[in-house]
């Protein structure tokens, strides 16, 4: 429904941009601009780097999994049925909307909107924000984002834990709908192996590259 490529496809270009971030090699390198990252990297030819050391990036645990091999191999068919047949026949056969006005609100509007929102997370959040946990890298906590994101603006935290699933140290539900999300599915047994940085590691971090006073201001 999100339009944003497969789950495999999706994680490929994620660990490129982690592996890689910021440089020739991340797919959406915010040192090329802030529209370029937004959504200029998705408009013309990839750097070399990209196509280069993207070949190193293995994803061959979910390339493994059948049901995230099902979606991959039937990407384009579930798109239409779930992004785009769906959300204009509900409106049209429920709410007696006329069809073609459920297709541009339920279907355009809601891509535009959702598309520019998730993409503030490669540009504005690589460009603002506060740098509490490692001031050499881009990537910025911008809390504004939060409520736009449900939980992705703390994005100096991510790029120095990338490995913690929360994306963040704080355990408020309230700015952090994602982690809400995944403890939910945790306690169903849908999720499961979730780690999370340690309250030392965290301040070892902090002490090595970070700002101890923005923190505590943020």
């Amino acid at each position: 429904m999100a339009f944003q490529k497969s789950v495999i496809c999706w994680c490929l270009i994620h660990r490129r941009h982690h592996k890689n971030s910021d440089t020739d090699a991340d797919p959406h390198n915010i040192r090329r601009g802030f529209f370029f990252a937004h959504v200029g990297w998705m408009l013309g030819k990839k750097h070399p780097e990209v196509r280069l050391k993207g070949q190193t990036i293995d994803v061959s645990d979910l390339s493994n999994d059948p049901i995230l091999a099902f979606q991959h191999r039937y990407y384009m068919w579930l798109l239409f049925v779930f992004c785009y047949s769906i959300p204009t026949v509900i409106p049209w056969y429920f709410w007696d909307e006329a069809i073609i006005s459920a297709f541009f609100v339920a279907v355009n509007l809601r891509l535009l909107i959702t598309l520019h929102v998730t993409f503030l997370i490669n540009s504005a959040a690589h460009t603002f924000g506060y740098k509490p946990y490692d001031r050499s890298i881009p990537p910025g906590d911008v809390w504004a984002l939060s409520f736009l994101t449900v939980g992705e603006s703390w994005h100096n935290y991510h790029h120095s834990f990338p490995w913690d699933y929360k994306t963040s140290e704080y355990g408020r539900y309230s700015t952090n709908l994602t982690t809400a999300f995944i403890d939910l599915m945790a306690k169903i047994g849908w999720a499961y192996d979730l780690r999370t940085a340690s309250p030392a590691v965290i301040e070892a971090r902090i002490n090595k590259g970070g700002d101890v006073a923005l923190r505590r201001r943020y």
